[in-house]
């Protein structure tokens, strides 16, 4: 168990710890992010926007002289990962926008990632360089080659100290295998391969084979108008390489194993809750649909997002989830009007914390909300530059559905629609996240931290 995690929700103060990003004056498209994943130990964060860049921040050292503040999160590096591109074929314009970005694990002094578009996954590779070599014997300072006749001695290179300088160097691309947009990538327990999914495909790759994906999902009917559902999100068991579960459109998750056949059409179990009937409404389809899954870093459990609910299956378990979360209830009232704004179709994240006591999901308002699954207590939070000053703590939120409105409380009539949180991240081992509230990066811990 982590430190500070049993007694969550009585221990933990949230406090502001840093936020990025400018003001909502001027804003513009390509600034929204659109991703944000930390890296496996935590120690450096990545964002993705729609306007195709990647932003990481490196968390700077404990200063000695405030050891009970954690180092911050700076820019370490930014770069544009994607650009526009169109499909002549289709006479489509594919958008820049970063879906997902995923770390690989650690082997060296470098840092590798991959990050995504509709269409694209890129491998990037993350380096320092700190020193140039000067002396060569080809070529004179500024890098043009000499003339080899006027060469009449040889030289021994060197290596000169430089100002520090963070490259980002696309290593692979991985293009040409997805019809529709791809929605999630992931990387598999064996570090060799990950698999990319689009609405009616899963393909696996090889890191090193860019020409060629192996496609081990395919819903896709002989007949389109036959289609009835498609693939919302997928993810790699976090320690059997041949195991990944996938969700759908109409609430169902498939746990699919590689080992059974080479194209997992027949899944090995099947999770899906039966419909209480009397809940029934012209909205009950569009809200089941499964916007998010994620295991838990055990193994043990799937944790999946819907529109109104966090629900947590046990592998063991496929009939109905042992936990269901309301995430925000009072909205069941609103559908029609959330279903003209298109809000309806928005696609919410959820995530553990480090020991999987604790999930995380976002909400509209620019609120996001917390669950303890040991206490079963809850809490609203709200990411805003009106608490932003260091170290200001989090006051809960709560909103009142009709009737008298507490002094502290928020009418369900006037949250802010425009205003959600899609996007969350958790530290692996700490008690810090960071939630992207539009263009904005907010950064929170523990008051312990």
């Amino acid at each position: 168990m982590i430190p500070g995690f049993e007694n969550f929700m009585q221990d933990v103060l949230w406090c502001f710890s840093q936020v990025k990003g400018t003001t909502d004056i001027g804003l513009i498209e390509a600034d929204i992010i659109s991703t944000v994943e930390f890296n496996h130990t935590g120690e450096l964060l990545a964002t993705g926007d729609k306007g195709g860049r990647v932003v990481i921040f490196q968390r700077e050292q404990e200063s000695k002289n405030q050891p009970h503040r954690r180092g911050e999160y700076n820019v370490y590096s930014t770069f544009q990962s994607h650009e526009p591109e169109f499909d002549y074929l289709k006479s489509l314009e594919i958008e820049e926008k970063i879906n997902k970005i995923r770390w690989l694990p650690q082997q060296n002094a470098a840092y590798f990632l991959l990050s995504t578009n509709d269409k694209t996954v890129k491998l990037w590779k993350v380096s320092e360089r700190d020193k140039r070599p000067e002396g060569y014997n080809l070529k004179d300072e500024d890098g043009r080659l000499r003339d080899p006749s006027t060469i009449t001695t040889l030289r021994v290179p060197v290596l000169r100290p430089m100002d520090l300088m963070v490259e980002a160097t696309p290593r692979r691309v991985f293009a040409n295998a997805h019809t529709y947009h791809i929605n999630s990538i992931s990387v598999n327990s064996d570090y060799e391969t990950y698999m990319s999914a689009d609405d009616l495909r899963i393909n696996l790759w090889n890191f090193e084979i860019t020409n060629q994906s192996f496609n081990i999902v395919d819903i896709k009917p002989a007949n389109m108008e036959e289609l009835t559902e498609v693939i919302t999100a997928a993810e790699f068991h976090p320690h059997h390489c041949n195991t990944f579960v996938y969700s759908s459109s109409k609430g169902t998750i498939r746990l699919c194993d590689m080992r059974a056949s080479a194209l997992c059409d027949r899944h090995s179990k099947f999770f899906e809750e039966p419909e209480d009937p009397s809940n029934r409404s012209f909205f009950s389809e569009i809200i089941s649909s499964i916007s998010d899954v994620k295991f838990s870093h055990s193994g043990r459990y799937i944790m999946t997002r819907d529109y109104l609910t966090v629900k947590v299956w046990d592998l063991n378990m496929e009939n109905r989830p042992i936990e269901t979360y309301q995430v925000h209830d009072y909205l069941r009232s609103k559908l029609c009007s959330l279903y003209e704004n298109d809000c309806i179709f928005d696609k919410f994240e959820c995530v553990w914390n480090g020991s999987d006591s604790v999930i995380m999901t976002g909400s509209y308002n620019n609120f996001f909300r917390m669950f303890d699954r040991n206490t079963k207590r809850d809490v609203t939070l709200e990411a805003s530059r009106e608490n932003s000053k260091p170290r200001a703590i989090l006051k809960p939120r709560k909103v009142c559905v009709g009737g008298k409105r507490r002094k502290d409380e928020i009418s369900v009539d006037s949250l802010d629609f425009s205003k959600k949180i899609l996007h969350t991240a958790w530290h692996p081992s700490e008690n810090i996240i960071a939630v992207a509230a539009t263009n904005n990066l907010y950064i929170f811990q523990d008051k312990v931290n």
